[in-house]
C-alpha cells in the first residue's frame, strides 16, 4: 500500500507522496482518481518526492488534477518542507528543492517541535513574454490588451517559475474569476496555458484577489499567485517595494518585493492527516 500525508496552506491543499513508494509512474488518470473530492483521496494537487537535481537537497514535482504538471507552488513548497522537516526527511530548518520552476530555499520556522510557518524565497519574476511564455513581441508583458469572450481585459503576464496572468480591478466578482478564468487560463496567448488572478489594490501595501488555477480551477488560495500579483502591483506602480499583503479567501500571506525583484514568501501550513491507499483504492486506480 502506498503511504501519503496531506497537508494545506490557507486551504490549498496537497497530498504529499514519495515517488520511491510507487509500483509504477502515475498516470494521469490516476492523478485525476486521487485528487477526485468524491472518488479519491480528494486534493488540488499531488506533491511527488523524487531524487533531487541542480544540487538541491530534494527534488519536487507538482502534479495538478488534471494530470498537468506545474513548474512551481508557494503552497505546495510551504506544505512539502514541513512534510520533509516533520516526518524525518530533511534535518535541519532550512534546506533546497529543486522544481521544474527552478531552485529553491525553505526555511522552517518550529515552534514546539512542529512547523507552523514556512518562508520560502521564490527566486526572481520576469515580466518578458517569452519568458512567462506569452506569444506576441519579445517585451515586457505590462498592461497588455487581451481579448476573452467578447471583452478587452488589460493584462499584465508574470513569471515566477510558472505562468501567470494578472487582471486589475476595482471590484472582485468571483462569478466572472469562475467564467473568464477557464478562457484566459487556455487562450491561444499563452502556449503553456497559465494561472489567472483578479487583483483589487486596497493599498500601497495591500492587495485582495481571487484566483483561477491552471490545471485546477477556482483556488482558495495560491502561494505562486500571491507573489505573481504583488510583482505585478509593484510593476505598475500601485504597491511600493518591500512587503505587500496578499489577502485572499483562504487567508493572507506576506509577499517581500525586493529592488532586483526577488521574492521571499511566507505563510502558515498545517499537515490534515496521514494515511495509505487501501487494497480497494489500488484496484481502483488500476482500471
Amino acid at each position: 500500500m502506498i503511504p501519503f500525508v496531506k497537508g494545506h496552506g490557507l486551504g490549498n491543499d496537497y497530498i504529499v507522496i514519495d515517488a520511491a513508494d510507487l509500483p509504477a509512474p502515475l498516470a494521469p488518470g490516476q492523478i485525476t482518481r486521487i485528487c477526485d473530492r468524491n472518488w479519491g483521496v480528494g486534493s488540488d494537487g499531488i506533491l511527488l518526492m523524487v531524487e533531487p537535481w541542480e544540487g538541491a537537497d530534494f527534488g519536487l514535482r507538482i502534479l495538478n488534477p488534471d494530470g498537468s504538471e506545474a513548474e512551481k507552488s508557494g503552497n505546495g513548497l510551504r506544505i512539502f518542507a514541513k512534510y520533509l522537516r516533520e516526518h524525518g526527511r530533511a534535518a535541519r530548518d532550512t534546506f533546497t528543492v529543486a522544481t521544474k520552476g527552478g531552485r529553491v530555499e525553505c526555511r522552517c520556522h518550529v515552534e514546539g517541535g512542529r512547523v507552523h510557518l514556512v518562508t520560502v524565497e521564490m527566486g526572481r519574476c520576469s515580466f518578458m513574454a517569452p519568458e512567462i511564455p506569452m506569444h506576441g513581441p519579445a517585451r515586457e508583458a505590462v498592461g497588455v490588451p487581451l481579448q476573452v469572450d467578447g471583452e478587452t481585459l488589460l493584462v499584465t503576464a508574470v513569471s515566477v517559475g510558472n505562468p501567470h496572468c494578472v487582471v486589475f480591478t476595482d471590484r472582485l466578482d468571483e462569478g466572472a474569476v469562475r467564467r473568464l478564468g477557464p478562457l484566459v487560463e487556455r487562450h491561444p496567448a499563452f502556449p503553456n496555458r497559465t494561472n489567472v488572478q483578479w487583483a483589487r489594490v486596497a493599498s500601497r501595501s495591500g492587495v485582495d484577489i481571487l484566483i483561477w488555477e491552471r490545471g485546477a480551477g477556482f483556488t482558495l488560495a495560491s502561494g505562486s499567485s500571491s507573489s505573481a500579483v504583488a510583482c505585478a502591483a509593484v510593476k505598475n506602480g500601485l504597491c511600493d517595494h518591500g512587503l505587500v499583503t496578499v489577502r485572499m479567501p483562504g487567508g493572507t500571506l506576506s509577499i517581500e518585493v525586493r529592488p532586483d525583484w526577488s521574492i521571499q514568501l511566507q505563510g502558515p501550513v498545517e499537515e490534515v492527516y496521514t494515511g495509505t491507499f487501501s487494497p480497494d483504492f489500488m484496484d481502483a486506480l488500476k482500471g
